[in-house]
Formats: C-alpha cells, structure tokens, sequence
C-alpha cells in the first residue's frame, strides 16, 4: 500500500512560521497561529484513524508545535500592548509615538 500525505501539511507549516516571525505587529499574526493549530488537529484525527496510510505525520507535529510557540508569543505581544495602553492611556502612548516619529523625520532629512 502506498502511503499518501495528509492534508494541509505546506500550508500548517507555512502558517506557523509566519505566526512566529510576524508576531511583533501588533499579536496580528494569531490567526495565522489559530488556524495552524486548528488544521495540525484534525490532521492528527486523520492520521489516528489509519496510521499506516500517511507518511507526513513528522512535518504536522512540528507545525503544531511552532504553531503553539506563535500562540504563545503573539498573546504575550498582546498582553504587552494593553498593559501598556492601561498603565499610560492611549494619549499619552499616542503623543510619545508622534514625538518620535518627528523626531525620525528630522534626523533623517539631515
């Protein structure tokens, strides 16, 4: 019997990359994370019934746990975010990022 591969194994993996590395926009990238972990599970029900019909069970095990560590750091960057928007108000973050900004603008145009 030939062994196939199971679904969705580029895309598991690909999307918990991206969920990794793009996780300091903004916790953004937790979808990407989501949905990998969600996809990595039910490759893992396919895998269940029939084990000896697929041969890519490594590369969604490996997704699943990249996707698990960009779950982690994207709650953490969001965690990060609204403790700061509590401790110093939305103004205050709002007038630092456009006192900087300028500040940039400036010392480029030099």
């Amino acid at each position: 019997m030939e062994k196939t591969t199971l679904p969705n194994g580029k895309l598991i993996y690909t999307l918990a990359l991206l969920s990794c590395t793009l996780f300091c926009f903004g916790g953004i990238t937790i979808v990407f994370a989501l949905i990998s972990y969600i996809l990595a599970r039910k490759s893992e029900k396919i895998y269940e019934q029939n084990p000896n019909a697929y041969s890519n069970i490594s590369k969604i095990k490996k997704g699943k746990t990249i996707a698990i560590i960009g779950l982690i750091l994207n709650i953490i960057i969001v965690g990060i975010a609204i403790w700061t928007l509590v401790t110093i108000g939305w103004d205050a973050w709002s007038d630092e990022f456009v006192r900087r900004w300028n500040e940039g603008l400036q010392n480029n145009s030099r």
